[in-house]
């Protein structure tokens, strides 16, 4: 009797300790764990949202890695970014990058810096786009990383525009490891044999280029080599931009879309001889180029290849628009239809509306039309 009193109140027990801790949860207020916010967690998020721009997440979130305690620094720091042309967008781009950035000393750590970017030639709105890539440049040391990294850059590329060309392109490379990687990678440059100015060039052009890791830098370099390029030619570093901004499985896809079309390998390769820049192009631009040219245009994958600076070409705004003036022009037999459409598409703006537009305009004026983009270009009945 004794042992089934006992069992029967420990089952009881057992089930009112659920019943409560049901009911517990039922009442719980919906909070996560980190939403229960302290008095300094409180005024953070509120801050971030109402000062600085950010969403109710993006406040959330950085408030688990700063606090703020006093508005009064914070308060100091926008004010001086403002002056600066920094907009609320810009900042609520840097602190979401770098919520640490709104506790910074704004006369210690940041205006040294911006001072000094805006010596280089950095003003006006370009200064806070740029600065706005790389919010971590920010909080570098100006004088362990900054100046001996921009002195590196310019002892290549000699003046400050085109090293403000070369930030333009790629802020981020103010805060790599030069003599980890840049120093390796234009060693490997001038071992294969490339000039100083057109390394220079590279620079100006594509300085995330000499980021890429070592190894795969040295790959790169090869496989160029091993297409035919000339070390020497400034072909060579346009090759490497090229290649070094893109996945081997991306640069495998594009090269399949263009053999979807009928290209084979040799004519790929002697195509990116011609024009390295054309792999920069995304497959759909690729896509889209290829199938306007052989479908609309008439044109066989070869003369395609001779010229592949058309796939530079925008198909709405150029392409399309030059084939609807001579499709006028060749309605009206003003024109021959033994044009080199290749060479015409691919010839200067100046050169085809002087030649097709201005000169047909009163005895043709569709041809503006045409040139505009307003008429449709269903392709040539009979070629060219």
């Amino acid at each position: 009797m004794y042992h089934f009193i006992c069992r029967t109140l420990l089952q009881n027990r057992k089930v009112s300790w659920k019943t409560s801790y049901v009911r517990y949860i039922q009442t719980k207020p919906l909070f996560n764990s980190v939403s229960i916010p302290t008095k300094q967690q409180s005024l953070t998020v509120s801050y971030l949202i109402n000062s600085c721009g950010l969403s109710l997440q993006q406040a959330i979130s950085a408030s688990k890695v700063v606090r703020i305690e006093n508005t009064e620094k914070p308060d100091s720091l926008l004010k001086m970014l403002a002056t600066y042309g920094f907009t609320k967008t810009h900042i609520s781009r840097l602190i979401s990058k770098l919520p640490r950035l709104i506790l910074a000393h704004p006369e210690k750590t940041i205006r040294p810096k911006i001072e000094y970017f805006e010596s280089l030639g950095i003003r006006g709105p370009d200064l806070p786009r740029i600065l706005c890539y790389d919010a971590s440049i920010l909080m570098a040391s100006l004088e362990k990383q900054i100046i001996p990294t921009i002195d590196f850059l310019k002892g290549f590329v000699k003046t400050n525009e085109n090293l403000v060309s070369a930030l333009k392109q790629s802020i981020c490379v103010v805060r790599c490891n030069i003599n980890k990687v840049m120093v390796p990678n234009i060693s490997t440059l001038r071992a294969h044999g490339v000039p100083e100015e057109h390394v220079a060039k590279l620079i100006i052009v594509r300085p995330r280029s000499l980021l890429l890791r070592t190894d795969l830098f040295e790959e790169v370099v090869c496989a160029i080599k091993e297409m035919g390029f000339v070390p020497m030619r400034p072909s060579f570093i346009l090759a490497v931009r090229c290649m070094s901004a893109i996945s081997k499985v991306g640069w495998e896809k594009k090269k399949e879309v263009l053999k979807s079309f009928g290209w084979s390998e040799d004519v790929f390769l002697s195509a990116f001889r011609v024009q390295p820049m054309l792999m920069i192009c995304s497959e759909k631009k690729i896509r889209d180029v290829m199938d306007f040219l052989m479908n609309k245009a008439g044109l066989m994958p070869s003369d395609i290849a001779r010229c592949p600076n058309l796939f530079l070409a925008s198909v709405e705004r150029r392409l399309i628009p030059r084939c609807a003036v001579l499709q006028v022009l060749m309605s009206k037999a003003m024109v021959t239809k033994k044009l080199d459409l290749v060479w015409l598409l691919n010839s200067s703006k100046q050169y085809f509306e002087k030649k097709f537009v201005t000169q047909f305009m009163e005895d043709a004026p569709e041809v503006i039309k045409a040139y505009q983009g307003k008429m449709v270009f269903q392709g040539f009945s009979n070629g060219l």
